[in-house]
């Protein structure tokens, strides 16, 4: 006890000296704002107020200075006294961004000069005194939405002046109301929020890893995970039964638009499911997070589509149902033409399949080059195309069909004036592929022609279903996990493993939403023989490496582990979706750029000498 009075006392002859020591208006004590800026109403006029915030703009009007003063919550009107010589004197040298502390008296304001487009623009506080806590310099790009058409770079390095703009606060208030009703809505389904380790084992059947240096254990290394999976898979050994967590995982990949180097998911594991469990559950959620965040009811249950029908009709495994021009398969149609490219696909075990761009038929050519380009970016040789224009048919095709072959494109795709037919010839993923990519493309040319194809806010959910549990891997010449080795295959399939590995369905599930892909999951192997029969019999994986790899998982299962599965969300996709932005780098406080770099702090950096000794490292960079 007495220790506890020493400390409390030691504080107090700190805080005196500070107080009498160091200039006021350098460090306040005590300072206490009695509103935030856009809480002030007309039921306040006529009471005192102080405010602390940023300058947000300066006005003169013929001597009557006003200001904006904005904090996080909002913006109030500001003006000063012109009687006040003090006041008057200081708004000169008073510049936007500089934090201020401003007392007063609330009035409302004089009829007419309202602002309709402020919370507070029916008042506006009457300065009495003003304390400038900070000046600022100027700022090097604009603090409205004028800013985004500044170079992304330039925003990145002054993060912390770009997230000042209200677009970006709003995102991330956004994001904390999204996170609050997952953590909520769990709590409700009996979860618990745990921790799993950030340094952990390199494991590396996946994405390419962040490695770490060990400098206890020379020459070792751990790995940043790239999802918490074997750690809750432990966790249902170990009787939890209902896990979560907002987990930051780690995958050293070339980064796009939905692709960071770090990253949040909604990560979640239960026992004794099976998948209408899970999708019964990440419904509900979903539901509570639109209705919490946007105030939107979103219908429930979701579309359940399999893996082969989404591919068959959008040529994507995550579909983008929000307009039509579906895929359909001619292999049937073309099995005998003359066209030999076509018939040739088909009798050597391919397909042949095309979609109708309605109204499409005035592509220009460099937009057809485009579209031409992304089919061989696919592995494509071309783009065969057919376009009907003041009722005639226009192809370099068109010669090598017959009339009856016509009639079939134009009866089954509803070929009419003003659309355009593409085609895609070659083995079933890769036409699939292909024309996927070129219907998404197709969609954006249509948009910019004034169609409106695609609303933000027609939220197409569905959940696709029935995988393969694996794929050939041309250049490993092996099969790999087409999600991650601990699937459990369809019960029914299994006696495919050893004969037709390629048939047998896996029980994984992704979420998908206009095009976007939420988050994956599966109902888990938990069966030792069956995890280690598909590591080493249907993997290939030597079983040395299974050992030093998944050992203790393995024999986790013997001691009791139950059935089992789960799922991960990605926050970032998701919160993206909600604000309606682009990239996730706009729904992330500091994001990395394409790069993986921090502009704003200048790193991945350099070590020292000293430090990459202590770990045993040596650098190669400049030998490299």
């Amino acid at each position: 006890m007495a220790s506890i009075k020493s400390d409390f006392h030691t504080t107090l002859a700190i805080r005196e000296w500070i107080h009498y020591a160091l200039p006021f208006n350098l460090f306040i004590l005590g300072m206490k704002r009695s509103h935030h800026c856009n809480q002030l109403r007309k039921d306040n006029a006529g009471s005192p107020a102080t405010l602390i915030g940023w300058i947000d703009s300066l006005r003169d009007h013929g001597g009557v200075f006003f200001l904006d003063l904005r904090d996080r919550e909002g913006k109030t009107q500001v003006v000063l006294d012109p009687e006040n010589q003090t006041l008057s004197e200081l708004f000169p040298k008073l510049k936007p961004e500089s934090v201020i502390e401003v007392e007063g008296e609330v009035r409302n304001r004089d009829e007419g000069t309202e602002n309709s487009n402020l919370a507070t623009g029916d008042i506006e506080l009457f300065a009495s005194s003003i304390i400038v806590h900070n000046q600022s310099k100027t700022p090097p790009f604009p603090m409205d939405d004028t800013a985004d058409k500044v170079g992304e770079d330039l925003r990145l390095t002054y993060r912390y002046l770009d997230l000042r703009r209200e677009s970006n606060l709003n995102t991330l208030k956004l994001r904390h109301r999204a996170s609050m009703a997952i953590r909520e809505y769990f709590d409700k389904q009996d979860f618990l929020e745990i921790e799993t380790p950030m340094l952990f084992k390199s494991t590396p059947e996946g994405a390419r890893e962040f490695l770490v240096p060990s400098r206890l254990n020379e020459g070792k290394f751990y790995a940043l995970p790239q999802s918490p999976q074997q750690y809750k898979q432990m966790l249902m050994v170990a009787g939890i039964e209902r896990y979560y967590q907002l987990a930051r995982c780690f995958r050293d990949e070339d980064l796009r638009a939905d692709r960071q180097p770090e990253f949040t998911q909604v990560d979640l594991e239960m026992s004794f499911i099976d998948r209408e469990d899970m999708y019964a559950l990440i419904e509900g959620l979903l539901s509570t997070v639109w209705k919490e965040t946007l105030g939107e009811e979103i219908t429930t249950p979701f579309l359940r589509m399999p893996y082969n029908e989404a591919m068959n009709r959008f040529g994507s495994d995550k579909p983008d149902m929000r307009f039509d021009m579906e895929i359909q398969d001619f292999s049937e149609d073309f099995r005998e033409s003359d066209f030999k490219v076509f018939a040739g696909t088909v009798q050597s075990g391919g397909s042949v399949k095309a979609f109708n761009a309605k109204g499409l038929a005035d592509i220009t050519q460099g937009e057809l080059k485009h579209l031409e380009e992304t089919a061989k970016s696919l592995g494509a040789k071309g783009l065969a195309f057919i376009k009907s224009e003041g009722g005639e048919w226009k192809s370099p095709i068109l010669k090598f069909l017959s009339d009856a072959e016509q009639e079939t494109l134009k009866t089954k795709l509803e070929v009419g004036d003003g659309d355009i037919v593409f085609f895609a010839a070659g083995s079933w993923d890769s036409s699939c592929n292909i024309l996927g990519r070129v219907r998404l493309e197709a969609a954006t040319l249509l948009e910019k022609r004034g169609q409106s194809l695609r609303d933000h806010k027609d939220w197409k959910f569905l959940w696709v279903i029935d995988f393969p549990l694996m794929h050939f891997e041309e250049e490993e010449g092996r099969y790999v996990a087409s999600h991650h080795p601990f699937t459990a295959p369809v019960e029914e399939d299994l006696p495919l493993l050893e004969s037709e590995p390629k048939k047998v369905r896996g029980q994984h599930y992704d979420i998908v939403l206009n095009g976007v892909e939420l988050g994956g999951g599966s109902i888990r192997i938990h069966q030792p023989d069956v995890q280690k029969k598909i590591f080493e019999d249907v993997l290939n994986i030597p079983a040395d490496v299974v050992k030093s790899r998944f050992g203790y998982m393995l024999e986790s299962f013997e001691y009791g582990a139950p059935p089992h599965g789960g799922i991960a969300l990605g926050l970032d996709r998701l919160v993206t979706i909600l604000a309606g932005k682009e990239s996730i780098r706009d729904v992330i406080a500091f994001p990395k750029t394409q790069k993986g770099q921090d502009l704003m702090t200048d790193s991945p950096g350099t070590a020292t000498e000293r430090q990459l000794r202590d770990l045993k490292v040596k650098s190669i960079a400049e030998d490299a």
